[in-house]
């Protein structure tokens, strides 16, 4: 009889130990209990006064930092540090009497409890800490959002604009950051994020958690913009490992890659993750940046072969125009080749291009080669349909055999009214109303091919000005100035769409 009685008492405690370290107060119980009696348990803390703002930074990942779980995680508000539980020998309850650190937060609820009392708090003045873990937008303020200049400012007394605030370089994630800051000044794009009724209903396949990367970029777009942040910057740590994670370590953050890859990827997988499908309206991101082309491929016979060959050649199928209808999230605009030799005075000169030469590519007459192994193509591109943000990628970078090599030529743009509809046929700009575009953010590369830096300037609409923003560092910068640099990444917007709240 003592053989199986042990076994049992051996569970049990195993039970009990486990059961103290998840909480000895089932959150969700005594949620469902009456206000008034949840009342009764309520006192006021005498340590309000020890909450240390300074250290509280909720940007990284939830977990316990002794036990490495995310059940029942609590801050303490002391000192900072996550810890589980705060049931009797559970590491917040043993952190708060070793150190005597008596008030936490729990930050899935949002309730604040004094350790080891184990009593609820309930004092307006801890709303501002709920507001930094969870910022919330209503339809007035984000409605109001581009027409406010109004400076924040941050607990070490630092002022800082909403939306222009840096973004922590974890070691080499400055090509995802850019883009990240990229986006959250695309107003649909942001003003669909910035509430997370949008897109909470959701439904994704069971087992399926790539919703998880949309969550993620809700939260850091409010943290990008909240108006009552303690920081005047943000840690875009969980966000990133969203993206290690559903790319299947393609990006990572610990080594340099292309920001056009991972614009390209993250577009694709938050459309799916949002339930996209190929037609337009069925995500935010189709809407705001899907437009269409026309592609006329044909085949080019070989040079080697006689003029008659190639005459019969041309009169095979294999070797009329085709005609295919293409989608697209961005335009790839091809430099001109540099120069190869120095000038005179022993000196490279920087070459310049027009931005308007460099979309010819797209007027449905400029035919481009294309070679593949055994076949070479000449292509052409008409655009059919203009997005209400067009992005432009201004290809740089050239892999041969041995290397990578950068273009340096500068592309000279205006920064407002680029007419878009000298490259469109008359029957398709019938259809607009304004083809004009204004620039709203400009993603530049420094450096050498595979290593240097990446930095962006994003116009802030509220206040008029010009932001460069690399990492933490922001400063702001005279639109002449964004010109010079050797652009890389540029997103317009259609003139019409300013108006629009998304």
């Amino acid at each position: 009889m003592m053989t199986t009685i042990k076994p049992i008492i051996k569970y049990a405690s195993t039970l009990k130990r486990k059961l103290e370290d998840i909480d000895p107060i089932d959150e969700i119980e005594e949620t469902k209990m009456p206000r008034k009696q949840r009342m009764k348990t309520y006192r006021l803390c005498p340590y309000l006064d020890t909450i240390n703002r300074q250290v509280l930074d909720f940007d990284f990942e939830k977990l316990c930092s002794v036990s490495l779980s995310r059940i029942n995680v609590y801050a303490c508000l002391v000192c900072g540090k996550y810890f589980q539980g705060r049931g009797n020998n559970t590491h917040a309850y043993t952190h708060s009497v070793g150190e005597s650190h008596h008030v936490f937060l729990n930050l899935h609820t949002l309730r604040f409890y004094c350790l080891p009392d184990n009593y609820e708090i309930i004092d307006s003045s801890l709303d501002d800490i709920k507001y930094v873990l969870n910022p919330t937008f209503t339809s007035e303020q984000i409605g109001s959002m581009d027409s406010s200049d109004k400076l924040s400012r941050a607990i070490d007394g630092t002022m800082y604009l909403p939306g222009i605030v840096g973004l922590n370089n974890i070691k080499a994630n400055d090509y995802c950051n850019v883009i990240l800051q990229a986006l959250s000044h695309v107003t649909p794009l942001r003003n669909y994020f910035l509430r997370e009724i949008n897109y909470a209903r959701v439904k994704r396949p069971p087992g399926d958690s790539s919703f998880l990367l949309v969550q993620r970029f809700g939260e850091l777009m409010r943290k990008l913009w909240n108006p009552r942040n303690f920081k005047a910057h943000v840690s875009p740590h969980e966000m990133l490992q969203a993206v290690v994670l559903w790319s299947r370590k393609k990006f990572q953050f610990t080594e340099q890659g292309d920001p056009i890859d991972f614009l390209s990827w993250f577009l694709n997988a938050l459309h799916i993750a949002l339930n996209g499908t190929k037609k337009r309206d069925s995500s935010n991101v189709y809407r705001s940046f899907l437009g269409s082309m026309r592609i006329y491929t044909r085949k080019i016979p070989p040079i080697e072969l006689e003029e008659e060959q190639k005459e019969a050649l041309l009169l095979m199928d294999e070797y009329q125009e085709k005609v295919t209808e293409s989608p697209f999230l961005y335009l790839t605009c091809d430099l001109p080749p540099p120069p190869l030799f120095k000038d005179e005075f022993r000196e490279n000169i920087i070459p310049q291009v027009n931005l308007y030469t460099l979309l010819q590519k797209f007027n449905a007459q400029t035919e481009k080669e294309y070679k593949t192994y055994k076949e070479n193509f000449m292509k052409r591109f008409e655009i059919t349909e203009l997005p209400p943000y067009l992005i432009l990628y201004i290809k740089r970078f050239t892999k041969n055999t041995f290397f990578v090599e950068k273009n340096p030529t500068i592309v000279n743009f205006p920064v407002k009214n680029v007419d878009f509809g000298d490259i469109l046929t008359q029957e398709v700009k019938e259809k607009y109303a304004s083809t004009t575009y204004d620039l709203v953010a400009n993603i530049v590369h420094d450096g050498e091919p595979g290593k240097g830096t990446y930095r962006v300037h994003v116009l802030h609409k509220g206040s008029g000005k010009w932001y460069e923003m690399q990492d933490l560092h922001v400063i702001d910068i005279l639109p002449q100035m964004i010109t010079l640099t050797e652009a890389y990444i540029q997103i317009y917007e259609l003139k019409e769409t300013k108006q629009h709240s998304g």
